[in-house]
């Protein structure tokens, strides 16, 4: 007849066998493979300068609003939008009457800014937030209506600010999943380090 300590015994073994391995040897397991095998991801995709300062992260958005410089899509992330400690939409519904005035307000201050015609058509992303507040991209037809402003306030050519958008396009994932879309930090980057 087994006695209450012999069925405990195994029991705690077993419990610390599994807390070893599930809390101890596979983490430093999963975090050293990712070290080595994609150490920028597993770090955050942190972009740096020359100097070694980081500008920011690749995975999310930033404001930027100079007229040298893409604009992001909207974000209502926090109070004043692109608060990464406070990642969210507005919970504005399509029925709405604020989110509809809302962006019609974004429109007009999109094609103003960009110097469109009325009848223009706008991309949805230049004037909807993301559900996070902080999407990192831009659509290429986004980015395309902004170039214009760009090249005009850098007293660049057109085509000079069109030949950095490819290049800082990241393609759909596993060339099916979502769409094509405009790093805006690391297109913003590539135009303040373009020589003419």
């Amino acid at each position: 007849m087994k006695t209450i300590s012999s069925e405990i015994r195994p029991a705690i073994v077993s419990t610390v066998i599994i807390a070893v391995v599930c809390c101890g040897l596979y983490p430093l397991a999963v975090t050293g493979i990712s070290q080595v095998a994609f150490a920028g991801k597993a770090n955050g995709s942190l972009i740096v300068d020359q100097s070694g300062t980081i500008i920011g992260s690749s995975l999310i958005g930033q404001n930027f609003s100079g007229e040298g410089y893409f604009h992001p899509r909207p974000s209502a992330a926090g109070t004043n939008g692109y608060d990464a400690t406070s990642s969210g939409g507005s919970n504005l519904g399509p029925t709405s009457q604020k989110l509809a005035d809302l962006i019609k307000a974004r429109i007009a201050d999109y094609r103003t800014s960009n110097g469109l015609s009325e009848n223009q058509a706008i991309p949805a992303d230049a004037v909807t937030a993301s559900g996070s507040g902080l999407d990192p991209h831009i659509s290429p037809a986004n980015a395309a209506l902004q170039v214009t402003r760009i090249a005009k306030s850098r007293s660049l050519t057109l085509e000079q600010v069109q030949a950095l958008i490819a290049p800082n396009t990241d393609k759909a994932d596993l060339g099916i999943l979502g769409e094509a879309g405009v790093n805006v930090l690391k297109l913003n980057l590539a135009l303040d380090t373009f020589k003419k």
